[in-house]
């Protein structure tokens, strides 16, 4: 059977997928920063494994546990939430670090190119979000830690293919019932600037009022399958009704 490891397992985007592939007679190792054994079904095809992208010898070690892959799935990411004039440089880093410098590994990336050169065979998606489709007041630093993502993958997508290698991009849209909400709020201790409260109060009522469509994490799931199982599977694959209708 395949294996796919993904990272950012604890919850979310990436345990539905760990599910939906193990559902699906795949192995999985699903990676996480604090490993629990309870949260997928006990199952020979499941590991969970430790991994902290933003530690090269955490991924070097979480690598080396996994063996043999044949697709990597970079989910693991971080929410934010202020305006620009707002966010400390220390705070940028440190999105960048989980969002962007983790995922394209410059360190991921990298770790598991070589095993897939060798072969000529495997897939990198990389979950990234709707929000680089549309300017979106008060994400300016997160939104450019995906859009980041989004241009190294359709330049990596060129240098790889001559080795067999497929990348991908998944673009999930808003997510209300996953933890990224929660997640955003950790880094925001700072509060908000006071001239932009006008703005800060008319991007949450809109938000509150919004009764359209959105993300579940089973779209995802979905997304990130046919990215890695269907060789003819788009470069950018919206995930979620909200992302579909703004990706045209």
């Amino acid at each position: 059977m395949p294996t796919v490891l993904i990272t950012g397992c604890s919850s979310g985007f990436g345990l539905e997928t760990a599910r939906h592939f193990a559902d699906n007679g795949w192995n999985v190792v699903a990676t996480m920063r604090t490993p629990r054994e309870d949260i997928l079904p006990a199952s020979d095809r499941v590991r969970i494994v430790a991994l902290d992208v933003t530690d090269p010898n955490s991924i070097a070690r979480a690598i080396a546990a996994a063996g043999p892959i044949d697709a990597l799935v970079n989910n693991a990411g971080i929410g934010f939430l202020n305006a620009a004039e707002g966010t400390s440089m220390g705070t940028v880093r440190d999105i960048f670090e989980t969002n962007t410098f983790g995922t394209i590994a410059i360190a991921m990336a990298q770790a598991v190119l070589p095993q897939f050169r060798e072969r000529r065979a495997g897939v990198i998606v990389n979950v990234t979000s709707s929000v680089t489709l549309l300017p979106l007041p008060l994400l300016s630093v997160y939104t450019a830690s995906k859009a980041a993502v989004n241009a190294f993958s359709d330049v990596l997508a060129l240098e790889v293919e001559p080795f067999g290698i497929r990348v991908r991009v998944v673009l999930p849209g808003r997510a209300p019932h996953t933890s990224f909400g929660d997640n955003a709020r950790k880094l925001m201790t700072a509060g908000f600037p006071e001239p932009y409260s006008g703005m800060v109060e008319q991007v949450f009522a809109g938000w509150a009022q919004d009764t359209g469509p959105v993300t579940g994490p089973g779209d995802v799931a979905a997304a990130v399958w046919r990215a890695v199982t269907d060789q003819n599977a788009p470069a950018h694959i919206p995930a979620g009704a909200d992302a579909v209708a703004l990706a045209g």
